[in-house]
């Protein structure tokens, strides 16, 4: 790559942070002064999230039943069984399940709300919405970041449940562990300050999900047709889960 194309690849990328930043900050403004219609809001929810707890529940079993598996023999040899509630209990709450559960919104309605925002954009119905003095940002975009928030802290808690049990009944079933000892143990070993990571995470998640794929959608430039969409589709959902790791390691080394 020559200099040139590099220094004109960087100034895009730059120019279209710029722009994300913009956007977030515009309907950050408006996001005070538009409350929802129930209605939408719930229609919305039941969108982003209802619709993945059957997901969250497979996923999350079958995460749990992983970890109690390698928790196990880990721990059979330094003769600490008993402790597997409260490693799977940590390993869940702390870190794969705010992660797994955002990686799993994301790919099943992060990239389908990237989608619809930049068909809105190639038909034209965002400007529609603008030529009828109607806020776009605010009638669209403000309701979606909210039910993300909503969802993803809610569908996070189901996977972190859901783990659980999977790793509980792999222990017992397969280790001939208790399941009181287990619970007792999970009890025992996650604090507040284990809650308070994982809803922290779940919420900054949510907010990285909405932020990048609205933005996307929404800034995308001359959608046309459907290769253009899903390839809006596809740059939001590669950005969101890059976004989702990192923001992953800054809050557990500020938050450790």
């Amino acid at each position: 790559m020559s200099p040139t194309s590099l220094a004109t690849t960087l100034q895009r990328r730059v120019i279209n942070l710029g722009a994300m930043g913009l956007f977030l900050g515009q309907v950050l403004r408006r996001l005070p002064h538009r409350a929802a219609r129930a209605g939408t809001l719930a229609g919305l929810v039941v969108a982003i999230g209802s619709r993945s707890m059957g997901l969250m529940i497979v996923a999350g079993g079958f995460v749990g039943a992983m970890l109690a598996v390698q928790f196990f023999d880990t721990l059979s040899r330094f003769g600490s069984p008993s402790m597997l509630g409260a490693a799977v209990g940590l390993g869940l709450i702390r870190e794969l399940g705010p992660v797994l559960a955002a990686l799993i919104v994301l790919g099943r309605a992060g990239s389908a709300l990237a989608a619809e925002v930049a068909s809105m954009r190639g038909s034209q119905q965002l400007d529609a919405l603008a030529c009828m003095a109607i806020d776009p940002l605010a009638y669209l975009m403000v309701p979606r970041l909210i039910a993300c928030l909503i969802s993803l802290p809610l569908l996070t808690a189901i996977f972190d449940v859901a783990g659980l049990l999977g790793g509980m009944c792999i222990g017992a079933l397969s280790f001939g562990s208790s399941a009181g000892i287990f619970l007792d143990s999970a009890a025992s070993g996650i604090g507040p300050a284990d809650v308070r990571m994982g809803f922290v995470k779940s919420v900054v998640f949510a907010a990285l999900i909405g932020w990048i794929c609205l933005g996307k959608g929404f800034l995308a430039p001359a959608v046309r047709g459907t290769e253009d969409v899903s390839r809006v589709s596809a740059d939001a959902v590669v950005i969101a889960s890059m976004s989702i790791l990192g923001a992953d390691y800054l809050l557990s080394a500020l938050m450790s």
